[in-house]
């Protein structure tokens, strides 16, 4: 999924990926199954009996193979719909990386573009700090991605009982950094740690000190959790 994307870019995706995944199934739990619509002039997104304030991320044309974020879209551009777009953009210009910062990404060339397409929303919405993406069939050809944009939406609390499991799927979604998968896990959820050598040690909220062993190849090694004093 991470051919021909740049280091940058996949080094950032990875930072968001233990907590965007959790987050992102928080999201479709709170989300019915049911018909969707969206009036993009008022940021609305209205899921079943769930009504949203959401921002255009961006569009995957199908049949192209080719993503353009919500701030390039010539009938979006400059509108409310797509400032937090507009802010994925500006982080990308601030830090290097240029999958943000382009208008339009041709994807034909991944094994599979659609997750290429899927692997932009994740980004954008972990450079946003947004709870989550929502992708939808807006044609036959075509998917638009919204973020929430609204304080309905639950976040997933740190849960020191899953955090084995958290982020060993976390640092198994792409696998090119653990290390930045666990950093960033705990620096979202604003939680004290450090890194010394081959262990990263968390104070949690609960009180509990978790400490993450990397091994010689940089993968977790271990995972254990002490009480507090």
């Amino acid at each position: 999924m991470t051919n021909g994307f740049s280091d940058q870019f996949v080094l950032e995706a990875e930072r968001h990926a233990a907590w965007g995944a959790e987050q992102l199934q928080v999201l479709t739990e709170f989300l019915p199954e049911a018909p969707w619509t969206a009036d993009l002039p008022t940021c609305s997104y209205r899921q079943g009996e769930v009504q949203l304030r959401v921002g255009v991320l961006g569009t995957y044309d199908m049949e192209a193979r080719s993503w353009m974020w919500g701030w390039a879209n010539p009938g979006l551009g400059g509108s409310e719909v797509a400032t937090l777009s507009a802010a994925v953009a500006r982080y990308g210009h601030t830090y290097g990386i240029p999958e943000l910062t382009a208008e339009e990404l041709d994807l034909s060339g991944f094994d599979d573009p659609r997750r290429a397409a899927e692997m932009l929303a994740f980004t954008g919405m972990g450079v946003a700090n947004a709870p989550g993406y929502i992708g939808q069939p807006a044609g036959p050809g075509t998917r638009v991605y919204f973020l929430p944009d609204d304080p309905k939406v639950p976040h997933a609390p740190l849960d020191a009982i899953a955090l084995p499991r958290v982020l060993l799927t976390g640092v198994s979604l792409i696998g090119r950094s653990p290390r930045r998968a666990v950093t960033g896990y705990f620096e979202h959820h604003q939680v004290p740690h450090r890194l010394e050598d081959d262990r990263l040690t968390a104070e949690l909220p609960t009180g509990n000190t978790a400490v993450i062993s990397f091994d010689h190849m940089g993968r977790i090694g271990n995972i254990s959790l002490t009480a507090g004093g």
